[in-house]
């Protein structure tokens, strides 16, 4: 396997996609301060066919639509929010601007196929006019193309704690003990995953700004009405499991779970282990994954229907890109300065090999020919290998596919 191409882009990349497996790549990053994005598009030998800056909110968020329009979240001249839809060629198509509240932010979004669903947020301080607060009411909301809003969910996080989150203070009398359920002094999305799309529902992850306990809200997609909400915990990586079905992640405070919801929002079925999981198209789900027990290790795994799991190779540490699987069930992603890929018999290869120890690792794309893109930190590397195409199934899907739109209709 060899490194085809390396090339670096203005700052730390948050999300690259691609339109198709021939590329060209969309890449979304800071630029010269926190509150600059760049979008970037780069042809598959490195060369930057355009670049785009607009004014951000030290969150680039972006959505590349089926129809190749890449929708980016901005802030208005006015102080308000907007989606800015740039076309392949770099010019603009057009500007949906969406009716807000004052200190509300667009904290996640993906784009619909007649619109688009929305997690709201307080924004932060800095973005704030003088004399703001940060909204302490978040929502999900639903918009048609021209930004008409067709149903606003508010979000009621309520008190959060959780079994293994310790406190002591004078109310403790200086013991140490379970820390009891307080309001959050402030709510964001989720950091892993916060908003999917799935046939009719939508999940959305909301959590305790301060300690990262949160729960996930399903909605119905055509109402916005509340289905089910989990029990709080410390919020992780979520995926879209099936239509109307999604796997809910827990990691923290002792906690290691991941959870499959169906579309009543049930819980039907439990792994005491957690990772960046893939789910391919007969639903088999497997990923890198944590444990909490005596002999706790990372290590890449198989989940099977009946809760429990099957043991794969050893792997140095939890920090891995998001990955993705090729027809013939092979899964690669880059791993303590490798590209790695585990088979399906759960075989592990290293592909490339470097010193790079760096741990910001973002998204494996698996492009046309076995063509490997990975985003690591500003950088954007291309690798040429033997692995097949791109497979089908839920997820890949969404964050881990080429668009990098979590939605499956």
């Amino acid at each position: 396997m060899t490194l085809s191409s390396r090339f670096d882009l203005p700052g730390q990349i948050r999300s690259v996609a691609a339109q198709h497996p021939s590329g060209p790549l969309y890449a979304t990053t800071y630029g010269a301060n926190p509150l600059e994005t760049v979008v970037s598009s780069v042809d598959l030998s490195g060369r930057v066919l355009w670049q785009r800056a607009y004014p951000g909110t030290g969150r680039p968020r972006s959505r590349l639509s089926p129809s190749g329009t890449l929708w980016l979240a901005r802030p208005t001249d006015g102080g308000g929010r907007a989606l800015e839809g740039i076309l392949p060629d770099g010019s603009v198509d057009r500007t949906v601007i969406l009716p807000c509240r004052a200190g509300e932010e667009v904290a996640a979004f993906v784009a619909l196929g007649d619109g688009f669903c929305v997690s709201w947020a307080g924004a932060a301080p800095m973005l704030l006019a003088p004399g703001w607060r940060p909204s302490q009411v978040p929502r999900v909301a639903r918009y048609s193309r021209d930004g008409q809003c067709l149903w606003s969910t508010p979000i009621d996080l309520g008190p959060v704690s959780h079994p293994g989150m310790l406190e002591v203070n004078a109310e403790t009398g200086w013991e140490v003990r379970t820390a009891a359920p307080r309001p959050p002094e402030w709510v964001e999305a989720a950091r892993w995953e916060p908003l999917l799309v799935s046939g009719d529902r939508v999940a959305a992850g909301f959590a305790d700004g301060r300690s990262g306990v949160g729960r996930t809200f399903f909605l119905d997609f055509v109402s916005g009405a509340l289905v089910a909400v989990t029990d709080p915990g410390p919020s992780r990586r979520n995926a879209i499991a099936g239509h109307g079905a999604f796997l809910v992640g827990t990691l923290g405070y002792g906690a290691c779970a991941t959870r499959r919801f169906g579309r009543d929002g049930m819980e039907g079925a439990r792994w005491d282990c957690h990772g960046a999981m893939t789910v391919d198209g007969l639903g088999t789900v497997r990923g890198l994954s944590l444990s909490v027990t005596p002999s706790s290790t990372s290590r890449f795994r198989r989940l099977t229907n009946s809760n429990g799991r099957v043991d794969g190779p050893h792997l140095a540490d939890r920090h891995i890109s998001h990955p993705a699987v090729d027809t013939n069930g092979t899964t690669v992603f880059w791993h303590d300065g490798k590209l790695v890929a585990v088979d399906s018999d759960m075989a592990l290869r290293e592909l490339f090999v470097s010193d790079d120890d760096r741990n910001v690792p973002g998204r494996t794309l698996l492009l046309g020919g076995g063509l490997v893109v990975q985003s690591l930190g500003s950088e954007i590397l291309a690798f040429r290998t033997d692995l097949a195409a791109l497979a089908d199934g839920p997820w890949p899907c969404g964050d881990a596919n080429l668009l990098g739109n979590p939605v499956l209709e």
